[in-house]
């Protein structure tokens, strides 16, 4: 697999590299971006990697470049993974007409409707795919992996833990979509994506999720802007909270004044790092 990727830029950065490649998907039959951080290592060392998944609209850039985590990452001797949002160029009509939905708006999710099962296939590329290939690529300990994401992302990283046991050490969110089944963003990509047959919609929920959880203990940490405008209409944090499952531990950090944007992801790059093992 590592014979087919191509390298699209290599710069030097805190002693490390960001590195941006393409490479062509076998789970969403395109071709795929994703930006990988590798700080300076000594030969042969094996380093813990931690997976962002970006939120509506962004790609494998967004983070790399604002989130300011570069440098973080770079003192922790830790591989920072950040794949794009969804598969581009699939070609299906109307992927391209709406902003939260489609191209930029995956939703970290395996698509059954008929028209996107083919392509929107993200929940199997983040944890299939893209971890074989970079495990293939970049010396990492595979024993000290960890998964984070922004809104949508968050929404992607806490679905994932939390349906794959055991798989991530840790999870954090920076303001997620916390149950999407309920919310006007989740809504319209699971009616699209799955159909509307709700009971379908339920394990890639995550509030539904932490009721059922059933494996190793896991930590979540989740910070939250309280000046975000789209808190009480999309996000629901407090759904995640107390939900009586002794096997995850939820933290919710509520930041005074912050809102939705990369100044308030940037602000907490550093502690959500630093919370991962």
């Amino acid at each position: 697999m590592a014979l087919a990727l191509k390298e699209l830029s290599n710069n030097k950065c805190f002693g490390g590299s960001v590195i941006r490649f393409s490479h062509q998907s076998t789970e969403t039959k395109t071709e795929m971006k994703v930006s990988v951080f590798i700080p300076a290592h000594s030969d042969g060392e094996k380093l813990p990697v931690l997976y962002y998944l970006a939120g509506l609209e962004c790609t494998d850039e967004t983070f790399i470049t604002k989130g300011g985590a570069t440098a973080y990452a770079s003192e922790k001797r830790i591989i920072l993974v950040c794949p794009d949002t969804s598969p581009r160029g699939a070609g299906i009509a109307g992927e391209t007409d709406s902003w939260d939905f489609g191209v930029g708006a995956g939703f970290y999710i395996d698509a059954t409707e008929p028209k996107w099962a083919d392509h929107y296939r993200m929940y199997s590329y983040i944890t299939k795919e893209l971890p074989s290939l970079i495990n293939s690529k970049f010396p990492v300990n595979t024993d000290k992996q960890s998964i984070f994401g922004h809104s949508m992302g968050g929404h992607g990283a806490l679905m994932i833990a939390l349906k794959n046991p055991g798989h991530f050490k840790s999870v954090s969110a920076f303001a997620p979509i916390c149950h999407p089944i309920e919310v006007p963003w989740g809504n319209k990509a699971f009616t699209g994506y799955f159909g509307s047959d709700k009971s379908q919609w339920l394990n890639w929920d995550s509030s539904e999720l932490l009721k059922t959880y059933k494996g190793p203990e896991l930590n979540i940490l989740v910070d939250q802007g309280t000046a975000d405008k789209f808190l009480k209409d999309q996000l629901l944090p407090e759904t995640i909270e107390n939900v009586g499952n002794k096997e995850v531990h939820v933290e919710v950090r509520r930041q005074d004044g912050y809102s939705h944007n990369y100044f308030f992801v940037s602000t907490f790059t550093r502690d959500h790092i630093t919370f991962h093992p």
